[in-house]
């Protein structure tokens, strides 16, 4: 359970401002139509978690838990560092293909879009970290839908009252005491 908790909070946290966020926004204003656009964000962030995931998992095994123990720590550290630079949507990923259909392309572009992003890097190091993976990948999930679908829904009023510099600052520090927790080997 706490892998599952932890891994819904954290990328909870990581996903406010992220830059699939602001594609949510995208989509949603450009569309009109939310439920596809939530399914195809659904499909693409289990997809995407659910390699992200395996990936940590395979890289523990490979590496041993002492070694992962410091590159854990280094990377929630980096990860709490990286929450403080505000992410912008590219002008490519504002640009949705209609001849996909909404679904299709929200999962297209959501999939692509967290290629190398904070939360799937923090998917990979929490499936090094906990098991069973699949608590790690529906916590990332739901973490991504509690960031996402209100946004979709409720964009422009959400975007209007969420300090999102707030947000960064709290899920930076929550990076942080992870990773520190890591290095000394808290929890391992």
């Amino acid at each position: 359970m706490e892998a599952f908790l932890l891994s819904t909070g954290i990328v909870a946290l990581a996903e406010m401002g992220d830059k699939t966020q602001l594609l949510s926004l995208v989509l949603a204003a450009r569309f009109k139509r939310p439920w596809p656009i939530v399914w195809g964000i659904l499909v693409a962030t289990l997809l995407n978690h659910a390699l992200a995931g395996a990936a940590g998992a395979w890289v523990m095994a490979m590496i041993g838990p002492d070694v992962m123990r410091w590159v854990l720590g280094v990377s929630f550290i980096a990860m709490g560092l990286w929450m403080l630079i505000p992410d912008k949507l590219d002008d490519d990923d504002a640009k949705p293909s209609h001849h996909w259909g909404v679904f299709m392309t929200t999962t297209w572009a959501f999939f692509l879009a967290e290629m190398g992003d904070k939360t799937q890097i923090a998917t990979v190091a929490l499936g090094a970290q906990y098991q069973p993976l699949v608590a790690v990948v529906a916590g990332t999930t739901l973490g991504m839908m509690l960031a996402n679908a209100p946004v979709v829904f409720f964009g422009d009023a959400i975007t209007k009252r969420v300090p999102i510099r707030v947000v960064h600052l709290i899920a930076a520090v929550i990076f942080a005491v992870l990773g520190v927790l890591a290095l000394l080997g808290v929890g391992a």
